[in-house]
Formats: structure tokens, C-alpha cells, sequence
């Protein structure tokens, strides 16, 4: 397990500087007991019982839950389960290898490429494969491979353990935060470094008293209901501002000013709330 410096150092780390992106790979975490679970597909079911036997007979750590002929099955089956990890044959008469790749909704589990071709060892990696297996399979590539699978799903492991201590650790009242979810990454903010949010249809944008902005694969309604009602505002049906960085409210031309010089239109519906709250 991960040590109590190594944890508060990284957690001193994201709320000191939300846009750095932590190295995992130094956390000590516990060591994977469970059984990984592999799918393989191939058209040929020699090949396959080939591939199990040497998977079951290699190491007590790798089980095969799934096989496919049929790469439409496959897909099918990956729609509804995540395996560790996943054997995939090149050559196949309905869909090779790489359409099979680009056909897959879910891709949150490691490809290994398996062919009896070595050509495609370049175009299996750039197409998002961890590794390659020539057939008939060696032993000790074997071997690298699974050790492959290994760190792929102990790194997985990581950052989600590490998420769900920091997420944690921002309930606590006296940290508590504002957490935002973009680009892969938790980013947590106190409602003084934010100005305003502003809507971009499915997306919006929080501008930041740093300068920077975040991107969030969110609507302006979900990002209203992050942000804390005492400090912000949804002045407009495109914007929520932060009222205490109003600079100006200007009344006849139904603008506010957000510092340091943000002009932020006020709607009709709106302005009869605002000057409430103001």
C-alpha cells in the first residue's frame, strides 16, 4: 500500500497545481491475487485451443473466460463485458484484426496481436496493441506478454485507487473543493479562481483568474449544479458568473464586468434575481 507521505505529498501535489498530471508508476500498491481475464479471438479453433492451453498451462494467473470464431460475436460480447486483456488474430475472412480494433466501443482493456504474419508487427502497435505474438507462439514471448498485461492492469489499478482517495479525501469540509473531471484527470478548484462558466452546447468552458480554461464535456446546467450557490450565479441561459469577481453592473446596457475586464451579458428573465442577490 502506498505510504501516508507518499499519499499526502501526492495529494499536496493536485490541489497545489491542479493541471499537473502525476507519475503513478512510484505508489506502491498491493499486489494483484485475482486472476487475469482473457478473451481470445481467431478464426480458426485449432489456433484457439492452441493459445488456451499454452495460456493455462504457462501461468496459474491468466484464465480464458471467452473464444470467438465469429469477430461479430466478439464485438457483441465486448459490448457488455471488459476482459484484462485480449488475443486477436490478424487474419480473418469477415473483418481482420485492425477493423476489429476500430470497430470496438470499448477499449479499456489491453490487445495483444496474434498472426503467424510478421509484417504486421509495426501496424499492430500503432494500432493501439500493447504487444505482438508471432504463432506459433514462443514461450518466453509468451511470458514478456503476460508480464505486459501485468503492469498494464496494476497501472490501471493505480490511478483509479489514487482517484478514489483524492475524491475522498475532498469530502472532508475543511479541503473541501470544487472537482472537476476533464481531459482524464480530477481538477480541483476553490470558487475564488474561478470567474465565470460559459456554455458551448454540450460543452462549456470555465474561465479561471490564472487565465487558464477547462474544457468540460458537460452542459452549463450540470456544471451549475457543481458550483456552490452562495458565490455563483447563472446570470444568463450561456452563462454563470462568480459574484464576487463583479467589477461593474451595467444597468442600462444589461451587462456585468467580471474582473478584470470580462463584460458578461445579463437576460431579462434573469436581472430581476441578480439585483436581489446583489
Amino acid at each position: 500500500m502506498p505510504t501516508i507521505l507518499e499519499l499526502s505529498q501526492l495529494i499536496h501535489l493536485f490541489l497545489k497545481n491542479p493541471y499537473h498530471t502525476p507519475n503513478f508508476e512510484y505508489l506502491s500498491v498491493p499486489e494483484y491475487k485475482t486472476m487475469i481475464e482473457a478473451i481470445i479471438v481467431d478464426d480458426e479453433i485449432k489456433a484457439i485451443q492452441s493459445l488456451s492451453w499454452e495460456l493455462t498451462n504457462f501461468s496459474d494467473e491468466i484464465h480464458v473466460t471467452a473464444s470467438f470464431t465469429d469477430p461479430f460475436e466478439a464485438l457483441g460480447h465486448l459490448e457488455k463485458n471488459t476482459p484484462d486483456c485480449l488475443f486477436l488474430d490478424i487474419e480473418m475472412p469477415t473483418m481482420d484484426g485492425f477493423q476489429f480494433i476500430q470497430k470496438l466501443t470499448n477499449k479499456d482493456f489491453p490487445v495483444v496481436i496474434t498472426t503467424a504474419y510478421n509484417q504486421y508487427a509495426i501496424k499492430a502497435l500503432k494500432n493501439e496493441a500493447i504487444d505482438y505474438l508471432l504463432k506459433p507462439i514462443d514461450s518466453d514471448d509468451l511470458k514478456d506478454t503476460i508480464t505486459k498485461i501485468k503492469k498494464y492492469k496494476t497501472k490501471n489499478y493505480t490511478a483509479e485507487h489514487l482517484e478514489k482517495i483524492l475524491l475522498n479525501f475532498n469530502t472532508n469540509a475543511v479541503h473541501k473543493k470544487i472537482t472537476f473531471n476533464t481531459d482524464g484527470k480530477l481538477v480541483f478548484l476553490e470558487s475564488n479562481e474561478i470567474l465565470y462558466a460559459e456554455s458551448d452546447g454540450n460543452y462549456s468552458t470555465i474561465y479561471l483568474v490564472d487565465g487558464h480554461k477547462l474544457v468540460l464535456t458537460k452542459k452549463l446546467k450540470e456544471v451549475n449544479e457543481l458550483l456552490p450557490t452562495d458565490s455563483f450565479f447563472r446570470i444568463h441561459n450561456s452563462y454563470i458568473i462568480n459574484l464576487t469577481k463583479i467589477k461593474e453592473f451595467l444597468k442600462t446596457d444589461g451587462y456585468v464586468i467580471i474582473k478584470p475586464n470580462h463584460k458578461i451579458p445579463v437576460s431579462r428573465q434573469k436581472k430581476s434575481d441578480f439585483l436581489d442577490l446583489m
